[in-house]
C-alpha cells in the first residue's frame, strides 16, 4: 500500500515502525511542527519525525491542514490510504477523501466508550475493568467512524496511564498492520457503525484535577494517582510543600483523611474510606523516590498529614 502516515507522539511510533516493517510504501509522514521543549526551549522534533527521518521518509509538518496549498501537496502523493495515530490536528474532509481507500485511525479506547482527547486517563479514573484499541474509519465528527477491529486490555489495580499507553500502542500497531493486509487482499475493510446510545466522552485533562481530595475513597484516589502518571501527576501538600504522588494503591482500613498512619512498608494514608498505600512520590525540586527513601530523607512520621492546600 502507498500510505500517508499521520502521527506525532510516542504512541504513534510503533504503528509507523510496524507498517514500514510490513513492507508498505510510506509516501508521506504528516506530523506536527517541531515544538520548543526542555530548559533551553530548543525546537524538538516529534517522536514520529525522528523515526521517519531515520528511515529517510518524506516528512511534512504543516501548522494546519485547512490551507488549500497544503491539501494540494498531500493529494499529490496519490496515496492508497491514510493511517492516523494521535496526529493532533483536524483533518479536513477533502484530505480524508484524497486517498483511494480513505482514512483509518488507531484510537486508544473500546469505542464508542471514551471518544475524545484523553481516553486512557478517563478509563482509569472511571474504574473501567478493561480498555483497548479500536481501528476505525475517520469521519469529520470526533471519533465517530465505523469500527474495523478492536483489541482488549484488562486494567489491573497497578496499571498507570503509562503502562496502558505502552500496551495499547503496541496492540494498535499490530491491528493496523492486520487491517492493511486485508485491504491489500480484498480492497475494502468491513466496518461496524458505533452505537450512539453508548457514547461517552474523554474530555481533555485539566491541571486542577491533579489535586487530591483526601475525603474521597482510597480506591478513587488510587485511580487518580495512576491515571495522572506520567502527566500531570497527582499532588497534595505535605509539611507546607507540594508533593507529587506517582504510585499508590488502595487497601482496607480506617483513619482520618490525609493522616499518615504507617511509614513502615510504604506510606499509609487515611482517606474518606480505606487507606492509600503510597509507594513512590516526589518533593519539590527532588527526584522520584521510593516511599522508603522519601520517609528517610524527609523525616516523615506517623501523624503527619497530607492536606489539600
Amino acid at each position: 500500500m502507498k500510505i500517508i502516515f499521520a502521527g506525532t507522539p510516542e504512541f504513534a511510533v510503533p504503528a509507523l515502525a510496524a507498517l514500514i516493517a510490513a513492507g508498505h510504501q510510506i509516501v508521506m509522514v504528516l506530523t506536527q511542527p517541531d515544538r520548543p521543549a526542555g530548559r533551553g526551549m530548543k525546537l524538538k522534533p516529534s517522536p514520529v519525525k525522528v523515526l521517519a527521518e531515520h528511515h529517510g521518509l518524506h516528512v511534512f509538518q504543516p501548522e494546519t491542514l485547512k490551507d488549500v496549498a497544503v491539501q494540494a501537496q498531500i493529494a499529490l502523493v496519490d496515496a492508497d490510504v491514510m493511517v492516523v495515530a494521535a496526529y493532533g490536528l483536524i483533518i479536513p474532509t477533502v484530505t480524508l477523501n484524497a486517498p483511494r481507500y480513505g482514512c483509518y485511525n488507531i484510537h486508544a479506547s473500546l469505542l464508542p466508550r471514551w471518544r475524545g482527547a484523553a481516553p486512557i486517563h478517563r478509563s482509569l479514573l472511571a474504574g473501567d475493568a478493561e480498555t483497548g484499541v479500536t481501528i476505525m474509519e475517520v469521519v469529520p465528527a470526533l471519533d465517530a467512524g465505523a469500527m474495523v477491529s478492536c483489541g482488549i486490555v484488562p486494567i489491573t489495580n497497578t496499571d498507570t496511564t503509562q503502562t496502558l499507553h505502552d500496551a495499547l500502542s503496541k496492540i494498535g500497531a499490530e491491528l493496523m498492520v492486520d487491517a492493511m493486509a486485508i485491504l491489500v487482499e480484498k480492497g475494502l475493510l468491513t466496518a461496524t457503525p458505533q452505537d450512539e446510545a453508548l457514547v461517552t466522552y474523554a474530555h481533555k485533562l485539566e491541571k486542577a484535577e491533579a489535586a487530591i481530595d483526601w475525603q474521597k475513597s482510597a480506591v478513587e484516589i488510587s485511580r487518580q494517582v495512576r491515571a495522572f502518571n506520567p502527566f500531570p501527576v497527582a499532588q497534595s501538600k505535605l509539611k507546607g510543600e507540594v508533593c507529587r504522588i506517582w504510585m499508590a494503591t488502595a487497601q482496607a482500613g480506617k483513619a482520618n483523611a490525609g493522616e499518615i498512619v504507617s511509614v513502615h512498608d510504604g506510606i499509609l494514608v487515611g482517606c474518606g474510606s480505606g487507606l492509600l498505600h503510597i509507594t513512590e512520590l516526589q518533593a519539590p525540586g527532588g527526584k522520584r523516590l521510593s516511599a522508603q527513601a522519601f520517609v528517610q530523607g524527609h523525616n516523615l512520621q506517623i501523624g503527619d498529614t497530607f492536606t489539600v492546600d
